[in-house]
């Protein structure tokens, strides 16, 4: 398997895009897999990666303690977080900074559906070029499936869980408690859009996670399928 992969990277980058698919279209199977199971296998991996990462998302804390995926303020919001913290009022600026999680938190919880139709749709033709791609071409092929229409989603439900969550209150409080200080240019950022994205980048980045373990540590391949399917990129 090992000189096929080779011979594969080889005529990477000496074929055009159509000379190099009908090389992939020509790879034998091996262990007996079929073009169900290879693509079978791959939607499990990302199943699996939906289930055990996504879904620590939606606890409380899922964004705010953990430091691959927290949101933190906008670069244009940290001198309010700095100078509310100058002036005594570290609380408030680390609830703000909460809120913003609590939503991501929230948002996730409602959205996660989609990425489970989005698996759904990966042929066997997907399966083979993921398998012989990078560590996170999984992760990739799910994002350009499911960025804009996950993005879409998303927004409002980030918005109305600013509501739910108090974001709204609390960022209303603390920009108003910032532009009221001495010296400051008032500031007033919409943050649906920030917070969208960044709760968006920490679902693809959990999802990235699992796929390297299951890529890389045959102990992460729980099942049968997962063993022989990934067993082909070894």
């Amino acid at each position: 398997m090992i000189k096929r992969i080779f011979t594969l990277f080889i005529a990477f980058n000496l074929m055009a895009c159509a000379e190099l698919q009908n090389v992939i279209n020509d790879l034998p199977q091996g262990g007996g897999l079929s073009n169900a199971d290879m693509a079978a296998g791959l939607r499990q991996a990302l199943d699996f990666g939906i289930d055990k990462q996504v879904t620590k998302l939606t606890q409380r804390d899922g964004f705010y303690k953990n430091e691959l995926v927290k949101i933190l303020l906008p670069e244009e919001l940290q001198k309010v977080d700095n100078a509310l913290r100058k002036v005594g009022l570290s609380s408030l600026a680390d609830e703000g900074i909460k809120a913003l999680n609590r939503a991501a938190e929230d948002a996730v919880k409602e959205a996660t559906p989609i990425f489970v139709n989005a698996v759904k749709d990966i042929t066997f033709n997907d399966a083979k070029n993921i398998l012989l791609g990078e560590d996170d071409a999984a992760t990739n092929y799910l994002t350009s499936k499911t960025q804009t229409a996950l993005y879409n989603k998303f927004k409002p439900v980030i918005s109305n869980s600013f509501g739910k969550v108090g974001a709204d209150q609390i960022w209303t409080n603390l920009i108003t408690k910032y532009n009221n200080l001495p010296l400051t240019n008032d500031v007033n950022p919409d943050l649906t859009d920030y917070v969208t994205t960044e709760a968006l980048e920490g679902v693809y980045t959990m999802i990235a996670v699992e796929e390297k373990e299951i890529r890389n540590k045959v102990s992460s391949r729980t099942t049968d399928l997962l063993k022989r399917v990934f067993a082909l990129q070894d």
